[in-house]
């Protein structure tokens, strides 16, 4: 016979268990599926703008993206917008790039409520030394 003590513990296992098997599709983040330049890209021409692709609608009064220098500089013209057409996709214009290394920061919420704040870098290469 199990004491009250142990049925108490089964019963909170069992609740823990459901609860922690039983996602529905809706509690999903909104995850980045592609990226324009893409992450940890070495490109050989400074790319104008970044666009990012994710799996589900975002809201867009509450994404935003945005392009940092190596030495910390916001190189991206403030203009992040989730894209009218297609609400899965944000997007952010960018100034002249030199060559460097850049880091994109993008911070956006899912119609589903999620919020999902991560970053990727990209290169863009030097023009090759004279000879």
């Amino acid at each position: 016979m199990i004491s009250r003590v142990g049925r108490g513990a089964v019963a909170a296992l069992a609740a823990a268990t459901l609860a922690l098997g039983s996602t529905a599709p809706g509690d999903a983040h909104a995850v980045l599926v592609r990226s324009s330049p893409p992450g940890r890209a070495a490109l050989s021409k400074a790319p104008d703008r970044v666009d990012l692709w994710f799996n589900e609608r975002l809201e867009a009064a509450f994404s935003s993206a945005s392009v940092w220098s190596a030495e910390g500089t916001q190189m991206d013209r403030k203009d992040a917008r989730v894209d009218g057409s297609d609400p899965r996709r944000l997007s952010v214009t960018l100034a002249p790039l030199a060559p460097g290394a850049y880091t994109l920061r993008y911070r956006v919420l899912s119609v589903d409520g999620h919020v999902v704040d991560s970053s990727f870098s990209f290169t863009v290469k030097g023009a090759p030394a004279p000879k």
